[in-house]
């Protein structure tokens, strides 16, 4: 039996960090089965090795901006006669919709299943839906770090599930819980060993839970002689705890080089919408000039566009920029499918825009305001992102970068801005050739 596992394309092309699914469903069937041939496919990366694929079965990992794509891998290979099994966030959240286009769909996590998968599989009796559980993850096995090809240079370990928090922006806390599971810290330690290279990308939604700092702090430790740099993402209101300082230098003694933050909405007013307010917590400006003042540096993810936001909140947000000294990564407010946004915003959805478009990077929806067309918001967004990622203020953020994180923190700087600001230009250019095609999308004269 041979089994593939496929990434579909992203929507901004091939990036460093190898998609985790990957090579962690290859160490989930290599413990079910050692007698399974395995082949893993990014398709960013490969774009041409689904056109030459020969297995019998096929996984496919899709979340909403690439599950178009998924599909089209899928169509593609069941007329060759292979079966499809999905998975996924997307396709947990829309298993209907997932089955059109394949033999099974697995809905939440797959550890449960997997086996099961497997076994009805090779019986010829895949059953249309999985249910996966959410169950402790004490018996992860390590991913089979440097299976993929493709020139990925970072890997991903995750050392937790589950997120309390409930952000209307968000499925997360939907499809991993709401109680925060964490993997024994042991088996963290076992997965950043086996991780090849000197650095790593820590893919928990949160590395310091508010109230956990000393699980966090114990895990810090425990890394301390991993030898290898990291970053990962926080929340900011853990920060300010009692326990922040101790945290923040235990997590630099680690390795810990720079964390991406979400700062999510430019105002306090959008982030109270969001129900993102609790997360944050109450002095977002002193969290981030904390994090620095430690030695590590930080890259804000912030979304742009919403119901109730303004025009000038593009502006703010380049002010922000400069302000905090830190790099900063927008995004379109998008209302992904299985979140209270979604149902907020049903109503004003642009019904004939398809997956494809939520990438963050396309107005989905009506807005209030006149001056907030979708075409301006689009414009106004792919300005926004090519201002805070102009060569000169990349280049400054480089000097006010914390020099205890010199040299690892600068390079992973200078990678983080660089290569999307170059994806940007070329996505930019192309939504300018096609701006009339979305007009007539959105049906907008």
């Amino acid at each position: 039996m041979k089994l593939a596992i496929i990434k579909p394309p992203l929507p901004f092309g091939w990036t460093p960090v190898a998609p985790p699914i990957l090579e962690y469903l290859a160490a989930l069937t290599r413990r079910e089965d050692p007698n399974i041939e395995i082949e893993l496919i990014s398709v960013s990366a490969m774009p041409d090795a689904v056109d030459n694929l020969n297995c019998d079965l096929a996984a496919i990992s899709i979340i909403t901006p690439t599950a178009v794509g998924g599909y089209r891998i899928a169509e593609k290979l069941r007329g060759r006669g292979i079966k499809i099994v999905f998975g996924g966030m997307h396709a947990s959240a829309m298993p209907e919709e997932a089955k059109q286009y394949g033999d099974s769909v697995v809905i939440g996590e797959a550890e449960s299943v997997w086996p099961e998968v497997l076994k009805d599989f090779r019986a010829g009796q895949m059953k249309s839906f999985y249910y996966g559980e959410q169950i402790e993850p004490d018996d992860l096995p390590t991913p089979l770090y440097g299976m993929l090809g493709g020139g990925h240079q970072f890997r991903i370990v995750n050392t937790s599930r589950g997120c309390p928090y409930n952000c209307a922006f968000c499925s997360v806390n939907k499809f991993w819980g709401k109680k925060i599971r964490f993997r024994p810290i042991d088996h963290v330690v076992r997965d950043v060993a086996a991780v090849p290279g000197r650095m790593y990308i820590n893919g928990d939604e949160n590395i310091w839970w508010t109230g956990k700092a000393q699980r966090a702090i114990d895990m810090f430790n425990a890394l301390k002689g991993s030898g290898k740099r990291w970053m990962g993402f926080g929340s900011l209101r853990p920060v300010l705890a009692p326990e922040g300082s101790r945290m923040l230098n235990a997590a630099r003694e680690s390795g810990m080089k720079a964390v991406w933050v979400g700062w999510d909405a430019i105002t306090d007013e959008s982030l109270i919408s969001y129900g993102a307010k609790s997360k944050a917590g109450i002095d977002r400006e002193k969290a981030v000039r904390t994090i620095r003042d430690h030695g590590i540096d930080v890259s804000l993810f912030y979304m742009l566009g919403g119901r109730g936001d303004t025009y000038e909140d593009f502006e703010r947000s380049v002010e922000l920029c400069d302000k905090l000294g830190v790099s900063m990564h927008p995004s379109l407010v998008v209302p992904y499918p299985g979140t209270k946004l979604r149902e907020e915003y049903e109503p004003y959805l642009y019904k004939n825009m398809g997956w494809e478009y939520y990438s963050g990077a396309y107005a989905l929806f009506e807005h209030p305001d006149p001056k907030m067309s979708p075409e301006v918001r689009e414009e106004q967004f792919y300005e926004t992102s090519l201002e805070v990622l102009r060569l000169r203020r990349v280049l400054k953020h480089l000097f006010r970068v914390p020099k205890a994180g010199f040299p690892y923190a600068h390079i992973l700087s200078f990678m983080n801005q660089i290569p999307v600001r170059k994806g940007y230009k070329i996505a930019y250019d192309k939504w300018k050739a096609h701006r009339h095609e979305l007009r007539d999308k959105r049906n907008i004269t």
